[in-house]
């Protein structure tokens, strides 16, 4: 087939993931998990490791991710993925193996097992989805919530007197001798979907590789805990949130 035949709108057709199974999603309108979900789906089907690839998802949103994609899954006590991770890798070093966290879970409570799974070096991807909220619980405030931000938990605003900083976990992961790349993602329009999937890509060859522990961030929306339309939350985000937590590359080895 010529070029300009495999161009004409009847040859371009929009597929769903051949990964994604036909479970109806139960994310909010205008949630970023389920894009994210697609992103991996397609990587681990282009990179023809659908048989030998392990998710682990622990609890919250990301929990749900084993109902979507076709893969092996291990469910993670909360915040423990990176360790469960290490085990699974350490014991099948030729399978592909990665965690699917939120901020709560591995930037709260799964905090030492975050950073000393990235200080080991191990060959694991860590995919972290930061919405600065716990979604699942009914919007409380997590370590990223930002200054000023309300939450159920602090409904004047994050008051750094009285609940510290935000913490930025994915730079202090990047300083670490064990991380090989550490970057920050979004999946808000068409350009920042096209780059998230480069790098999701570059970070499971990295664990393949052997190259150390590669992290994925994912500055994202929570329409419902932020009680906002879609389309604001995402405004929101690209005028509060990336600021803060600016997109791009913290960390990349070659």
């Amino acid at each position: 087939m010529e070029i300009n035949e495999i161009i004409k709108p009847e040859n371009l057709v929009y597929e769903k993931p051949k990964l994604m199974n036909d479970n109806p999603m139960h994310y909010c309108p205008g949630c970023s998990h389920g894009v994210i979900h697609k992103l991996i789906a397609e990587v681990i089907a282009e990179m023809g490791m659908e048989d030998k690839t392990i998710g682990v998802s622990p609890v919250g949103c990301a929990v749900f991710a084993y109902n979507y994609i076709d893969i092996d899954w291990e469910e993670a006590a909360h915040g423990r993925a990176p360790a469960i991770a290490t085990a699974i890798k350490r014991l099948n070093p030729s399978k592909m193996v990665f965690t699917y966290q939120g901020d709560g879970d591995l930037a709260a409570i799964g905090t030492a097992e975050t950073i000393h799974a990235a200080n080991r070096g191990e060959n694991i991807v860590i995919i972290f989805v930061n919405n600065a909220i716990y979604g699942m619980t009914g919007g409380q405030m997590a370590p990223t919530t930002l200054v000023g931000m309300k939450t159920a938990t602090c409904p004047y605003g994050r008051n750094v007197a009285l609940n510290g900083y935000p913490l930025k976990i994915s730079n202090l992961l990047a300083e670490l001798e064990g991380t090989c790349l550490v970057t920050r993602q979004s999946v808000h329009n068409a350009a920042a979907v096209r780059k998230a999937k480069k790098m999701l890509r570059k970070a499971f060859e990295n664990s393949m590789a052997g190259k150390g522990t590669s992290v994925v961030e994912f500055v994202s929306t929570c329409s419902s805990g932020w009680k906002m339309s879609p389309e604001q939350a995402n405004k929101w985000m690209e005028e509060n949130m990336f600021p803060f937590y600016p997109l791009g590359d913290l960390k990349n080895v070659e």
